[in-house]
């Protein structure tokens, strides 16, 4: 009972922990190393701990027992009991400090098995389509085999262990029996036999000792692990004693020099002017553009300098209140699997009639209509069931079902045709026309129409201006927009 209970306590805080880790973490870590410890680890801490930690109380208290009954046949055999306990904890330490670190190169091993596997089978129709099988069979292959390697030599310490304690089990029997045959006559038969017959059982006894202290010390590194995970430093906190209405009907934004420091080079970008309405922002890749969204979301944490939002430095509010007044269409759809009333409206805070508005404003109505169980039509991982544009339009119905004053669109258009680009930023000019609308922008013609256009390169402003000055300078924007043909 007290193990289920330990076991309980720590996959609530391993849960607990997962759930508020930065988002940054889960672009930086493999998902195997999570799945690896939702499923190995706990699975030692849950099922395997305990039962070691039993056996080898039971097995203490044998060896405990059996020394005693053959020293009061033979006292001599304390002298020999001494240094073959010194040989046995030796071997005992050597055998440790190896196989824990066998066992930590097993367990980071077995997270790239996981994690190219899930991969691969999220990407198996795009690997199918570039004819790259053989690649990601060969690459399999390789992460199996390192992980079967460090198996086979856990395997192998294993035998080795065994031949040891085999050794001085048969030394301790020897000496039992050759004590007790010098004890001569002065032994009783009946005593003699008993001595035998415990030292028989202490090789097993002592086997089950010296493997079940191992495999208790091994397999702490699975609880080292989880409780890694359980202690990794949260998102900052998500609720805080601040009105939630912060944004007033201007919304005005406003950036002063915001810095980053991160593991790796992310830019420094500075605006001390506040934002109008609509602000397209441009740059080749590696500008910044997506950095200056994970700061204006707080998925990253800059290291000086604030983003103010209404007068009110976001550092200072929660993340459910930032993020629930902020609003985003992502470069890459993202659905979950589950109803399409539920990725609509995942907390089920608007009507069924609400959600046919939205879905006729995205031109989505009359496909919905055709599905069979309409808007409980069940949606596959990742919204595989349907093509990119479609998974783009739901986005755009998500975001209009909860309109918020700050609408950021992340290259929002940027893998669809035509079509449904014209679609999206038609209805976005519509339904956000009163509304701080942000625009990384890929095809520059989806800016053309903004108030302002921000041009960033390795994280520094280049300029700032409406489009039509911009283009009457000779600098980068009219040169991107020369190279775009427009």
């Amino acid at each position: 009972r007290g193990s289920l209970c330990a076991s309980r306590a720590l996959h609530h805080q391993l849960l607990d922990n997962v759930l508020h880790l930065p988002l940054q973490h889960f672009e930086t870590n493999p998902v195997g190393q999570i799945i690896n410890r939702f499923t190995k680890d706990l699975f030692i801490v849950d099922l395997r701990f305990h039962y070691y930690l039993r056996t080898w109380l039971n097995c203490t208290l044998d060896v405990i027992g059996t020394i005693l009954v053959i020293t009061s046949a033979s006292p001599l055999f304390i002298v020999v009991v001494i240094p073959l306990g010194y040989f046995y904890f030796t071997i005992q330490r050597y055998y440790i400090a190896s196989s824990r670190q066998i066992r930590r190169l097993a367990g980071a091993s077995h997270s790239p098995v996981i994690s190219h596997f899930s991969e691969t089978l999220l990407g198996r129709s795009t690997i199918r389509a570039f004819g790259h099988q053989e690649r990601f069979i060969r690459k399999n292959n390789d992460v199996v085999y390192e992980n079967l390697v460090c198996f086979y030599n856990n395997v192998i310490s294993n035998r080795w262990l065994s031949v040891r304690l085999e050794f001085l089990g048969n030394l301790m029997v020897f000496f039992a029996a050759l004590f007790v045959v010098l004890a001569g006559n002065t032994v009783s038969s009946s005593t003699v036999g008993l001595s035998i017959s415990y030292a028989l059982n202490i090789i097993q006894s002592l086997n089950f000792w010296v493997r079940k202290a191992c495999e208790i010390e091994t397999n702490a590194v699975s609880i080292e692990r989880v409780c890694e995970y359980a202690k990794m430093d949260k998102e900052v906190s998500i609720l805080l004693e601040m009105a939630a209405q912060l944004l007033r009907e201007s919304c005005d934004c406003e950036s002063h020099v915001p810095k980053m420091s991160f593991k790796q080079f992310y830019p420094t970008i500075g605006l001390h002017e506040n934002f109008l309405f609509q602000v397209g922002i441009v740059g080749r890749t590696g500008a910044g553009k997506s950095t200056l969204t994970n700061c204006l979301f707080r998925v990253l944490e800059g290291s000086e300098g604030k983003i103010i939002i209404d007068g009110i430095d976001i550092s200072t509010i929660g993340l459910h209140d930032l993020r629930g007044n902020l609003n985003i269409i992502p470069q890459d759809p993202v659905l979950f699997s589950g109803t399409l009333q539920s990725n609509l409206d995942p907390l089920g805070k608007h009507s069924d009639l609400e959600l046919w508005e939205v879905l006729e404003l995205c031109d989505l109505k009359d496909f919905v209509q055709s599905l069979p169980k309409k808007l409980l039509h069940e949606i596959s991982e990742g919204g595989e069931n349907l093509s990119v544009g479609q998974r783009q339009l739901v986005c755009l119905a998500r975001v209009l079902l909860r309109k918020t004053k700050i609408l950021v669109l992340d290259e929002a258009t940027a893998s669809v045709d035509m079509e449904t680009d014209n679609l999206v930023q038609s209805t976005i000019k519509r339904e956000f026309y009163n509304c701080t609308i942000l625009t990384i922008a890929h095809r520059l013609h989806t800016v053309m129409d903004s108030e302002r256009v921000l041009v960033l390169d390795a994280g520094r402003i280049l300029e700032y201006d409406t489009p039509h000055n911009l283009l009457q300078q000779e600098g980068a924007f009219s040169e991107m927009v020369a190279e775009a043909g427009i």
